[in-house]
């Protein structure tokens, strides 16, 4: 199964604006993907198109979070949406 790990560029975290951008594009992956914070263990992993879910991660900027998603398309998605996470959104 694929993963990225990925820094938090948005000087909010996964708060508000970037969290809901975030969460669109995960809703919009032909596979599910997964996120959860670096360092917990893969059941901790939550659905990455689940906004409460996203912001209850309590990632902050410079934090690494770890995507996950399995299928046809995993790999761009996970491409995707790492780019987004990486990009400052504020």
């Amino acid at each position: 199964m694929p993963e990225r790990t990925v820094t938090i560029a948005s000087a909010v975290g996964l708060h508000a604006r970037p969290a809901a951008l975030f969460v669109r594009a995960a809703a919009a992956q032909p596979v599910k993907v997964t996120i959860r914070k670096d360092g917990t263990d893969q059941a901790t992993a939550i659905a990455a198109d689940s906004i409460m879910g996203v912001m209850s991660l309590g990632a902050r900027h410079g934090d690494d979070v770890v995507l996950t998603a399995d299928g046809d398309g995993a790999e761009a998605a996970l491409d995707h949406l790492a780019g987004l996470l990486a990009t400052d959104h504020d």
